[in-house]
């Protein structure tokens, strides 16, 4: 009798932390946008964004582990000036054709107290995984204010240089080093 009540009060002791698992969210498609900045010529920056953006983040702050996994229709690309977005599109940028999609899995979340600062993984672009750490700028959890649904929201960024992807046409007047920015918005599941 002893015996099986030490076992009733471990079993209910470690079924709450067994139980413990990640939250998932899925990004919000209408509050998520990956954005990028290349030199022009060294005379200005032009900006550009994916209209079309999609994933999945797991959190547990418990562990202080996390994944990130985004996808990016290339397609989707728009700097607000349809020639040149032809251009970019085309096969001596982003060949949406032949790579419809850009993709980020992360490998590990880092970080600091209960709050992730940092993402590395590896992204994919024209065919091409390379390693990337993203950078948190800010985050933030709670209720939403309208819909009262738990929402998660990032900003983050990166560096990287295009011509590790293969993406060379137009250097060096059409800069090399591209900054990528990150707006995320994931309601919990």
């Amino acid at each position: 009798m002893l015996k099986r009540n030490i076992i009733a009060g471990l079993l209910m002791v470690s079924l709450p932390f067994a139980a413990h698992a990640a939250d998932s969210y899925t990004m919000d498609p209408q509050h998520t946008y990956a954005h990028f900045s290349v030199s022009h010529l060294g005379f200005s920056t032009m900006q550009g964004r994916f209209d079309k953006t999609s994933g999945k983040v797991t959190l547990d702050r418990t562990k202080k582990s996390g994944s990130i996994d985004v996808t990016i229709g290339a397609a989707s690309l728009t700097t607000g000036y349809d020639k040149r977005d032809a251009h970019l599109r085309s096969p001596d940028f982003f060949n949406v054709a032949e790579f419809p999609t850009l993709t980020f899995k992360s490998s590990a979340v880092k970080f600091k107290g209960d709050t992730p600062v940092s993402v590395e993984g590896k992204l994919t672009l024209l065919g091409v995984t390379k390693p990337v750490t993203l950078t948190i700028h800010s985050f933030k959890c709670g209720s939403h204010p309208m819909n009262k649904k738990e929402l998660c929201g990032a900003d983050a960024s990166a560096q990287i240089k295009r011509s590790d992807f293969g993406m060379k046409y137009g250097l060096p007047s059409v800069g090399d080093d591209i900054k990528m920015v990150f707006e995320v918005e994931a309601y919990k599941d």
